[in-house]
């Protein structure tokens, strides 16, 4: 049993393995609902500051274990995507497996709070190529949640009805 021990303690410090964390969050005038439906449309590359465009088809909900693939801003070969954890309206946890050497989660919560809606944009990268990765990255997962929440808000809001009123109108118009 000690020698096994002493094998697997061994070779784990022979192996550089760096792991990275950050969590980024924003308050927004908008209703989790809103914020929500921009997190889930996968199509919207938005949601990732790395990818340039995505195979989802349009209108598609994620659901865990959803494998996609996607294609970065810094070069064409398609890397894979894995939806790990789906809680409606609140969290949405999503894996990338882009190259060996790297593992990032992307993780986003949506809550009500008395200031607002929150918005949580959580980031974790492990493997040796980490900190390259980030030295990349971090320039771009620093505006995120906060260009998800400017889009949220700066969205026109839908029409309750198909008739539009102006401001002379009176009541008695038919």
């Amino acid at each position: 049993m000690q020698g096994w021990l002493s094998k697997f303690i061994h070779r784990k410090r022979r192996r550089f393995c760096a792991s990275l964390v950050r969590t980024y969050r924003e308050i927004s005038s908008a209703s989790v609902d809103e914020l929500w439906q921009k997190v889930v449309d996968l199509t919207d590359v938005s949601w990732h500051p790395l990818l340039k465009s995505t195979n989802v088809p349009y209108g598609l909900v994620p659901k865990p274990g959803l494998i996609f693939q996607a294609v970065t801003r810094f070069s064409p070969i398609p890397i894979r995507i894995f939806v790990e954890r789906v809680n409606p309206r609140e969290m949405l946890s999503i894996r990338v497996m882009a190259i060996p050497g790297i593992e990032e989660r992307v993780t986003y919560q949506v809550e009500s709070t008395v200031c607002g809606t929150c918005l949580s944009y959580s980031v974790t990268l492990r493997g040796w190529l980490s900190p390259l990765i980030w030295s990349l990255s971090r320039p771009y997962a620093d505006r995120v949640a906060r260009s998800l929440v400017e889009a949220v808000e700066k969205a026109p809001l839908p029409a309750v009805s198909g008739t539009k009123k102006s401001i002379n109108d009176s009541c008695f118009d038919f």
